[in-house]
């Protein structure tokens, strides 16, 4: 990789303790994220209540705005160290799940997680623009979305498997663990930038990043296109176990290898993200990422354990292409005193149908059958990237919702 992009990335000593940590948060909570559905199910039966676990993760993504402008006005490098540390320690409170009467910790927990990685992802991305040269920003983030997902490759199937023989508490100390070990590594990074100051950094309070994203015609189009996707991977995420159990009949635990194969597909579009954005056109790479995602949910409605594998490959590859082409974007087209509040703000914009589409979801797989619903939810993925690669080059930047101007 020597004399690559990636490897010119990797050399930065703040980008490479940037993976470290990204590595070693990201194993723990991918094991956590898929054994918690595993924890809630197993304790109440109930794939909806299962659902609703995944919800309590993205519910925090809806007061991102607020989160970003702390990390606008803080300093970044504590936040991390910070935030991870609190994070290790209130996950060992879940020692103490052990019925369904108890099931209210996780959700508490769950929720201050998602509430901490809004915030972190804030963080981070302010850091990062500052840390990694402007051209290479696609590669890092393809990189960065590569170790996280690449730890899909493990996580999930070392959580099922510690659920499966030690129980959920298990899970629960080894993500604090790697929260712990992710606080040591942010606290060696040497920042090159300081924190903005807090009289440039407030202008505009918190909604200066909404405005920011909503004002752009470069990130307008690319965070609208990820907020339908990401509605559409709500969804999908929540059919799930319903798959897993209805349409391929198996075990919740076998969610797992589900989880592995996305994992696969991610790693692929994280490697090959940066020189494809060189390439293309933003919203060609970004159509083409969310037409795969759309037509892998699609397949599965079919019944066969080899077309479910490929399709959460398909998925994985997919889903990451908005994702990544918005938030480079993001970086590149933001000072930096307005950066972690414009990562929120992109973040709440594109997250939040997530968090709503789970929620809805946990009930849609009671009432309608879940072949149906991939099909429809992949359908509407489709028709998004039509209209992202047939639309105008240029939105011209309409006023700000008067909701968003407060």
């Amino acid at each position: 990789m020597a004399g690559s992009a990636a490897g010119r990335v990797l050399g930065d000593r703040t980008a490479g303790l940037f993976f470290a940590a990204v590595v070693v948060s990201g194993f723990g909570s991918s094991a956590m994220s898929l054994a918690a559905g595993i924890w809630v199910k197993s304790l109440t039966g109930s794939d909806s209540l299962a659902a609703l676990a995944l919800f309590s993760v993205w519910l925090p993504v809806l007061f991102g705005p607020v989160l970003g402008a702390l990390a606008d006005r803080l300093p970044r490098k504590p936040l991390l160290v910070g935030a991870n540390v609190v994070m290790a320690v209130l996950l060992t409170t879940l020692t103490a799940v052990d019925s369904a009467g108890r099931v209210w910790i996780l959700f508490a927990v769950l929720m201050a997680y998602g509430t901490s990685s809004a915030l972190m992802d804030s963080a981070e991305s302010a850091l990062v623009a500052g840390a990694v040269d402007a051209g290479l920003l696609g590669d890092f983030n393809g990189l960065r979305m590569t170790a996280n997902e690449g730890m899909k490759l493990v996580a999930p199937l070392t959580g099922a498997a510690l659920f499966t023989r030690f129980g959920g508490a298990s899970v629960a100390l080894l993500d604090a663990a790697s929260f712990a070990l992710a606080a040591g590594l942010y606290g060696l990074l040497r920042v090159r930038r300081a924190a903005p100051a807090t009289a440039g950094g407030a202008a505009g309070g918190w909604s200066a990043g909404v405005r920011q994203v909503w004002g752009s015609p470069v990130l307008r189009p690319l965070v609208l296109a990820g907020s339908v996707t990401m509605l559409c991977a709500g969804l999908n995420g929540a059919t799930l176990y319903a798959v897993v159990d209805r349409v391929l009949g198996h075990s919740p635990a076998y969610a797992g290898v589900l989880s592995m194969a996305q994992g696969v597909g991610s790693v692929a579009v994280g490697l090959l993200a940066g020189p494809l954005l060189r390439r293309l056109p933003e919203r060609v790479f970004t159509a083409a990422g969310i037409a795969v995602f759309g037509a892998a949910v699609g397949l599965r409605a079919v019944p066969c354990d080899a077309v479910a594998l490929v399709a959460c490959g398909l998925i994985g590859a997919g889903l990451p292409c908005v994702l990544i082409a918005a938030m480079t974007a993001v970086q590149r087209e933001t000072p930096d005193a307005l950066l972690g509040r414009t990562a929120a703000a992109a973040g709440t914009l594109m997250f939040a149908p997530n968090a709503v589409a789970l929620a809805l979801g946990a009930g849609l797989v009671a009432l309608v059958d879940v072949t149906v619903l991939v099909v429809l939810v992949g359908a509407v993925a489709l028709a998004c990237a039509a209209v992202l690669v047939t639309g105008r080059r240029r939105v011209p930047a309409g006023p700000l919702p008067s909701s968003a101007q407060a």
